[in-house]
């Protein structure tokens, strides 16, 4: 097996950082597909408007569970932060980027290990800061036992009108 080493890149290099966003909606629903795409194209704005970043892309999965590790475009941008071409992710929540709190941890870790930050906006939360990996495993777990919930609420929802005959 052949390692390929990444080496960050000096600090007192001033580069823009080559910035993307990351975007989900589990349904393939029009309202959820509309959602999609205004996280896209508020995503490009916001990336594009900094004179700080660098571009890099929006990359958006639909009608893909958080809770799936195989979604296509997650995998993708993986893939560039591992072969050096992306130095921060931003994406609105933990529970769009994953439902599963090993899947936000393991990913988290590995970018973190490549020099490559994730920004939760929604819980303003930067994985490459000290106080990050601790406040996303929290709330990883609550996100994932949000999910959950739903699911066994769901579950017992069908389950009484299966019961009632409906």
């Amino acid at each position: 097996m052949r390692v390929k080493v990444i080496n960050k890149r000096p600090a007192s290099v001033l580069q823009k950082k080559r910035v993307c966003a990351y975007a989900r909606v589990s349904t393939d629903s029009r309202r959820q597909e509309d959602s999609l795409e205004n996280q896209m194209e508020t995503y490009e704005r916001l990336i594009t408007g900094n004179p700080e970043y660098e571009f890099i892309g929006v990359f958006a999965d639909q009608g893909i569970s958080g809770y799936c590790e195989n979604r296509p475009q997650f995998q993708r941008m993986m893939e560039k932060a591992r072969v050096g071409e992306i130095d921060l992710i931003i994406t609105k929540s933990i529970s769009r980027f994953a439902r599963n709190t090993v899947t936000v941890l393991k990913a988290a870790r590995e970018l973190k290990e490549m020099g490559v930050g994730i920004f939760f906006e929604l819980q303003n939360i930067n994985t490459l800061t000290e106080a990050g990996e601790l406040m996303l495993t929290v709330i990883a777990a609550f996100a994932q036992a949000e999910s959950e919930t739903y699911s066994q609420l769901s579950k017992m929802g069908i389950q009484r009108k299966y019961e009632k005959g409906e």
